[in-house]
């Protein structure tokens, strides 16, 4: 297995000392790289900006106008959350465009998976409005780039976050062929996730949403992905799994209320490989991308038949290559509706038994 690693000094001038979301948080997590001697095991990618038609594929032009505008500034507060400086925008084009170098050297087979560390976070960014820290939704840019110009079908993102990825959802939330499944805490930051947010036209059911009570822990999490978040990937039969890996549900962060330890959220990364590892009979591909506010993010992609994958796997049916046109114009429909419906039940039938018996 071959794991990338994406990162920039760039970032650095994104920068407010006195704000939880600062420079040295990458600093801090560079500076553990080395002395843990894990460096020589990865394979170091350049990353390149993010071109502009590949952040308008998310986003409004009116969003990149205000953060193209904020880099003549010293300091512009967004809102009471989110800062720019001078550097911000070459620091977030960047940041969006490490987790799209990700996706494409994972895809094309150049690596097994891909880890993008990189700042400011995205997952709160709406295609409208920067907030919540974040400017660019970069792991939404990344999502969009791998369907729209390399050309997979189904494209999951696992957003674990302790808040609510609501720009992520707001990206997809119409769109079948990306699965949007967020765990957060509630009631929290941004207030959004609750249950009932499953989508709407083409995009209904594709969106999973697990708010979740105070110190849930690693048991709950674990129970939680087992019975519900990981049979949800399966019907979904994703082409590449993306992850918002936000570590702000420790439990020694100042904000998060979850209660994860550090063997929890290796154990909830060892869990999203299942999807990929399932059954070794067909290759998919991995890639890693980034957009949670606790840290940058990774992804692994399931199943497709392409070169570089995580592992094998085999989750859920596809119909032969070589079948007529008009069987898949029937099929597709039909069984996207199919896992929309049970991907929604099983949440339904778990979510009051972990609510009553798998907290910690």
């Amino acid at each position: 297995m071959t794991t990338a690693i994406l990162t920039s000094p760039v970032q650095a001038a994104h920068d407010e000392p006195s704000h939880v979301e600062r420079a040295a948080r990458l600093r801090a997590i560079e500076a553990a790289l080395d002395a843990s001697g894990l460096r020589r095991d990865l394979v170091d990618l350049a990353p390149q900006p993010a071109a502009d038609q590949q952040i308008l594929a998310v986003h409004q032009p009116r969003l990149l106008q205000v953060l193209r505008w904020s880099a003549g500034q010293d300091n512009v507060w967004l809102d009471m959350d989110t800062y720019t400086t001078r550097g911000s925008w070459d620091a977030a084009r960047l940041a969006a465009g490490a987790a799209v170098t990700a996706v494409e050297a994972v895809v094309a087979g150049r690596v097994t998976n891909a880890f993008a560390l990189i700042r400011p976070p995205g997952h709160h960014a709406t295609p409208a409005q920067p907030m919540g820290f974040c400017l660019l939704n970069n792991i939404a840019i990344a999502a969009r780039h791998a369907v729209a110009t390399l050309g997979l079908d189904r494209v999951a993102i696992v957003d674990y976050d302790v808040h609510h990825g609501n720009g992520t959802q707001d990206c997809f939330y119409d769109d079948g062929q990306v699965f949007f499944c967020s765990t957060h805490a509630a009631p929290l930051y941004p207030g959004t996730g609750a249950e009932s947010e499953i989508g709407i036209e083409d995009g209904y059911g594709t969106t999973l949403n697990l708010p979740l009570p105070y110190r849930t822990g690693d048991g709950g999490f674990q129970q939680l992905y087992d019975d519900v978040v990981l049979p949800a990937l399966r019907r979904f039969a994703p082409q590449l799994i993306l992850v918002s890996a936000g570590y702000d549900g420790h439990w020694d962060d100042p904000l998060g209320p979850l209660s994860l330890s550090i063997a929890g959220y290796a154990a909830l990364t060892q869990r999203l490989l299942q999807p990929a590892r399932a059954q070794r009979v067909r290759r998919g591909h991995a890639a890693g991308a980034a957009g949670a506010r606790g840290a940058p993010g990774s992804a692994w992609p399931s199943r497709d038949g392409r070169a570089g994958c995580l592992g094998a796997d085999q989750v859920g049916a596809r119909p032969a290559p070589d079948l007529p046109v008009a069987f898949h114009r029937i099929w597709r429909p039909a069984k996207r509706m199919e896992r929309r419906q049970c991907i929604q039940c099983e949440f339904r039938a778990h979510i009051d038994l972990f609510n009553i018996g798998c907290i910690r």
